[in-house]
């Protein structure tokens, strides 16, 4: 049976406890992320997620529960675990003195596949990266240094991926550029488990959203579930005022996100 075939959750977390001397940040922590959804873990800085995501890594052990990944107990069976999945943390892990193809064919390379420069070449023109291809990663911009980043999670297609607030530190524009970029994995079959602390970001890309608040989950389900959690809306006529990223997408244009020349060449003082 490959990776790829096995039933079931692509992740299962039940009673995850963890904690660092008295710090409890996991306290029985229990959620299902189905194969090939965008599932968001949604909480405040110090809210656990990045526990939780280290745990389900096999990269630090839970005090107590299970965690299981694609099909594979965390615990029991870390070395398939970490064939099933891909880890993007917080900042881009991308060498700067290589070029974007570079970067993606030494993956490639170091995981032992046929063909790195095919792998590479695909993978850029995925992600749009082509044109941006013998360039320095030095010289991206900051969406596609993170693109990058994702295309190379990529190399050897894990069935799981952890994103581990994607779009930290990033303007706007490289924000959606990170959104269509996740949103394509997805459509690919792959499942996401996304950290992050922007409420716009779980509501735009997630098909079910779980909230960490103090080491519980305290919510979890679609955004129409999550809403029904509310008092019943009353209608009232409101004047809609634009948001600031809409009044700045409106001022600089319509061009794509995905224009790596006018990605790069635009100042972004």
């Amino acid at each position: 049976m490959t990776a790829q075939s096995i039933a079931g959750p692509a992740i299962r977390v039940q009673g995850l406890v963890k904690s660092y001397g008295k710090l409890e940040v996991l306290r029985g922590v229990d959620f299902d992320v189905a194969r090939g959804s965008i599932f968001a873990l949604l909480g405040s800085n110090g809210a656990g997620k990045t526990t939780i995501v280290r745990i389900l890594a096999t990269l630090l052990k839970a005090d107590a529960g299970t965690a299981g990944v694609n099909g594979f107990d965390v615990a029991t069976q870390p070395a398939n675990v970490r064939e099933s999945i891909s880890l993007t943390g917080q900042f881009a892990a991308v060498d700067e003195i290589l070029s974007g193809r570079e970067n993606l064919v030494l993956v490639a390379k170091l995981r032992h596949l046929k063909d790195p420069g095919a792998i590479a070449d695909d993978l850029l023109r995925r992600f749009s990266l082509t044109d941006a291809a013998t360039r320095r990663a030095s010289t991206y911009s900051g969406g596609m240094r993170r693109r990058l980043d994702i295309a190379m999670s990529l190399i050897g297609n894990p069935p799981v991926i952890f994103l581990d607030e994607p779009t930290a530190g990033l303007d706007p524009e490289a924000r959606i550029e990170v959104w269509q970029t996740v949103k394509e994995l997805a459509s690919h079959g792959t499942t996401v488990l996304l950290t992050t602390q922007y409420l716009g970001e779980a509501e735009h890309l997630a098909d079910r959203i779980a909230i960490l608040h103090q080491g519980r989950i305290i919510a979890n389900g679609t955004l129409d579930e999550l809403k029904q959690l509310l008092p019943p809306a009353t209608v009232e006529y409101v004047e809609k005022q634009p948001t600031l990223e809409e009044i700045f997408l409106a001022i600089i244009g319509d061009d794509d996100p995905r224009d790596t020349a006018g990605t790069t060449t635009r100042n972004r003082g």
